[in-house]
């Protein structure tokens, strides 16, 4: 039976767990069905061109919370230190509730890998260049700025993977640690 749907940001929540746990390839109309409770004229209403206009709400929704709660932080600091931390604190506890899981990433490993590469690449780009201008407010060149930012999401989003492979949110916990401390550290 069918659920009953409030709005679409109902239905984006429940998009979103289904994106997690199958990827974009492995979510056909069928399993997000079975997996939302929410019937496909419910889905089509809100969303007429289906599965793709789905997975853009779904990325539009994370990026929408990176923006308010990561990018705009880090572009408007005034203290380095406390920015990083606070970015840090808010991407464990955000990937941490998610499953550990980067809807940005994993809709890169499919077929429809061209259809959303723009929302991407804009949305990694994004959290390098808000990082790159917090480390560059804390002194660093703007090469050593810009490559410690392009490290630490790089080695954030490598640590979304081993923490899933290992079952183990500790493992990510470590990882979002130390690529904080490294941000910071003394330049060589």
């Amino acid at each position: 039976m069918a659920r009953t749907v409030l709005d679409r940001s109902d239905v984006v929540l429940a998009l979103a767990g289904v994106f997690r746990e199958r990827g974009f390839e492995g979510g056909s109309l069928s399993v997000i069905k079975q997996k939302t409770g929410i019937g496909r004229g419910s889905l089509y209403h809100f969303f007429p061109e289906g599965k793709t206009d789905m997975a853009r709400a779904v990325l539009d929704q994370v990026s929408d919370w990176f923006e308010e709660k990561i990018f705009v932080p880090l572009r408007t600091a005034t203290d380095p230190q406390k920015a990083i931390a606070d970015m840090s604190r808010a991407v464990a506890e955000y990937f941490i509730s998610r499953q550990c899981v980067c809807l940005f990433a994993a809709i890169t490993l499919g077929e429809e890998q061209e259809t959303f590469a723009k929302a991407v690449k804009s949305y990694f780009t994004e959290w390098v260049e808000a990082l790159t201008g917090v480390l560059r407010l804390a002194g660093l060149s703007p090469q050593e700025a810009a490559d410690r930012a392009l490290d630490a999401v790089a080695v954030i989003q490598g640590g979304l993977i081993l923490a899933r492979a290992y079952g183990d949110d500790q493992t990510f916990l470590g990882i979002v640690d130390r690529a904080e401390n490294n941000l910071l550290a003394p330049t060589r």
